[in-house]
């Protein structure tokens, strides 16, 4: 399956698109770094958000396809790059046919010099579906709403 959009790997080095909106949320979080990184990295955050994912594979990996159902719902990504470092694990991902909207989303826990720890999602996206693309600017809305969710679920890993 090819990825319904063209800029694979943006979300690495994230910047504005012509046509496609950047989400961009940061959030201390009250769990350690390792229940977060592991949460993240084993799909526990999509299940802690309320999502009913289905991975290739038990952990995400570059190549990994992984569909989120909520509802009637299906949103079919592949991971595009992981980092696991002491300091910094997560993924980003990128949408396949059949996702809601098209582009690329990561999910980030750095763990600071100081001790915190800190949860980032990053999104660069458009409406890809008739769906979307009538809902206008509530899916935007909808996607504030999710990331909160990824983010407070992530506490409760």
């Amino acid at each position: 399956m090819d990825f319904t959009y063209p800029h694979v790997g943006i979300t690495r080095d994230p910047h504005e698109v012509p046509g496609y909106r950047l989400l961009r949320y940061r959030t201390r979080l009250k769990v350690g770094f390792d229940k977060a990184a592991e949460a993240v990295m084993a799909w526990q955050l999509h299940r802690n958000a309320g999502l009913r994912p289905q991975a290739a594979a038990p952990r995400a990996e570059p190549g990994v396809v992984v569909v989120s159902r909520i509802g009637p719902l299906r949103a079919p990504c592949r991971v595009v790059w992981t980092v696991e470092e002491p300091d910094r694990v997560g993924y980003g991902y990128g949408t396949l046919p059949g996702h809601p909207v098209a582009g690329e989303e990561s999910f980030l826990v750095e763990h600071a010099p100081d001790g915190t720890v800190w949860f980032t999602v990053t999104a660069v996206s458009r409406a890809d579906r008739w769906f979307t693309r009538v809902a206008g600017p509530l899916v935007p809305m909808a996607q504030w709403l999710f990331v909160r969710w990824f983010a407070r679920g992530l506490n409760r890993a």
